[in-house]
C-alpha cells in the first residue's frame, strides 16, 4: 500500500510503498476513505518537544470501510463504515470501568502486537512504527477493534474523518469535560478544527455569548458562521482585556485550542469569578503555565485539561454523526481543502500559514 512516511533526516513526509500484515486476534483491517490533517501530526513533524520513533506513518483522524477482521473480532465486520480513534482502550482496567476509557494506559500493551509477532507495518525488512496505534496517512489501517466504532452508512466518510479527532476533542471538551450550560458565556482561543468544534458545541449547548479568538480574519469569519456571536483578534489589542470588556467581567467557560503557555494563561484570565478554563491544546513537554495562585481560592476559578474531549468515543461519535445528519453540527464548512496523499506536505504548509481550518486527504 502507499503511505506517507516520516523518515530520519527528512523534514517532510515521503510517500512510498509500505507492507501491511494480515489481521490477527482482535485486529481490524480498514481501507482508509479519508484522513484529516491535524495539528498534532505537525507537532511531531516539527519535533518541538514531541518525539516519535522513525520510520513512522503519521495520521490519526480517519474514517474508512472494514475490509478484513481477525478471528476474535466481535464489534465490526467487513463492509462496515467506521471512524477510527486514537483513544484505544482495553475495556478492563479501572479507568475504563469507571467511564474514562480515554485515560486507558493498558491499551499500550494489550491492544498492540507483542515483540514476538510480526510488525503490523514494514518496509522491506525494517519495521515501520504506527502513530497513535492508527497511522491513517495510508491506504490501509491495521488496528485493534477497540480503536474503531461503526457509524451509519449514509454518513459521508470524508466528513466522518473529522470526528475521529478534532471534532471529538472540541465538542467533548464542551459537552463532557466542562459541561457548558444553556445561557452561559464561552470564549474559545484558536479557530482551527478543534476550536471550531468547541464553538459549535457551545452553540448546541445553548450558550448565549460565544467569543472566537484568533489572529486570522478568515477563520474568525468562519467562526461567526458556525455559531460565534463575537470575534476577537489579538492584533487589535490584549485579547483578555477585549473579552473582559465584551462580557463585563469574564466568561463562564473558556477553551484553549492552540497549545501554548501564553494562550492557556489567557484562557484563565478570560473567565469570571467561579469560571472554568479548559486547555485542549498540546502544550510542549516541560513548558510551565503560570497563573496567580490567589485567583484559584479567592475567586473560585478552575484551570483544567481535557484529553481528547474526555471522550467515550463509541457513544460520542455516533451521536456526533446524528448531529451532522440532522444539520446541527456543521462539518462541510470546516473543510477548507480536499487533497490527495501526494499533496500531504502542501496541506501541512497551508496549515502552518493559517490558510485552512481543515484539509482532508481523500483516498480513491
Amino acid at each position: 500500500m502507499r503511505a506517507a512516511l516520516f523518515l530520519d533526516g527528512q523534514d517532510d513526509l515521503v510517500v512510498d510503498e509500505v507492507d501491511v500484515a494480515s489481521p490477527i486476534g482482535n485486529e481490524v483491517m480498514v481501507r482508509t476513505a479519508a484522513s484529516g490533517l491535524c495539528h498534532s501530526d505537525l507537532h511531531f513533524m516539527e519535533t518541538d518537544g514531541w518525539v516519535v520513533p522513525r520510520p513512522i506513518v503519521l495520521g490519526h483522524e480517519a474514517a474508512g470501510v472494514v475490509e478484513e477482521v481477525g478471528p476474535d473480532v466481535s464489534e465490526v465486520q467487513p463492509g462496515d463504515h467506521v471512524i477510527c480513534c486514537l483513544s484505544v482502550f482495553c475495556g478492563r482496567c479501572e479507568v475504563c470501568l469507571s467511564g474514562q476509557p480515554y485515560l486507558c494506559v493498558r491499551s499500550r500493551t494489550e491492544c498492540v502486537r507483542s515483540s514476538e509477532e510480526p510488525a503490523r507495518l514494514s518496509r522491506g525488512s525494517q519495521e515501520v512504527f504506527q502513530f497513535a496505534n492508527l497511522s491513517s496517512f495510508a491506504e490501509l489501517m491495521l488496528v485493534h477493534e477497540n480503536a474503531v466504532v461503526k457509524v451509519r452508512d449514509e454518513m459521508p466518510l470524508d466528513r466522518a474523518a473529522l470526528i475521529g479527532c478534532g471534532v471529538t476533542t472540541g465538542t467533548g471538551a464542551v459537552f463532557r469535560t466542562a459541561g457548558v450550560e444553556p445561557g452561559s458565556s464561552v470564549a474559545v482561543i484558536g479557530s482551527g478544527g478543534v476550536g471550531m468544534s468547541s464553538i459549535q458545541a457551545a452553540r448546541i449547548s445553548g450558550a448565549t455569548t460565544i467569543i472566537a479568538v484568533d489572529l486570522e480574519p478568515r477563520k474568525l469569519d468562519t467562526a461567526l458562521r458556525l455559531g460565534a456571536t463575537h470575534a476577537v483578534n489579538p492584533a487589535d489589542g490584549d485579547p483578555v482585556e477585549q473579552v473582559l470588556e465584551l462580557t463585563g467581567g469574564g466568561v463562564d467557560y473558556s477553551f484553549e485550542a492552540i497549545g501554548l503557555a501564553l494562550t492557556a494563561q489567557q484562557a484563565f484570565g478570560m473567565i469570571r469569578r467561579g469560571g472554568t478554563a479548559t486547555v485542549m491544546g498540546m502544550i510542549p513537554p516541560g513548558t510551565k503555565v503560570e497563573i496567580e495562585g490567589q485567583e484559584l481560592f479567592m475567586s473560585d476559578k478552575r484551570l483544567q485539561g481535557s484529553l481528547m474531549g474526555s471522550n467515550v468515543f463509541r457513544v460520542d461519535m455516533p451521536r456526533l454523526v446524528d448531529l451532522y445528519l440532522d444539520g446541527r453540527l456543521m462539518l462541510d464548512e470546516m473543510v477548507s481543502a480536499t487533497i490527495t496523499l501526494d499533496d500531504v506536505n502542501d496541506g501541512f504548509a497551508a496549515m502552518k500559514a493559517g490558510d485552512v481550518v481543515r484539509s482532508v486527504i481523500a483516498f480513491n
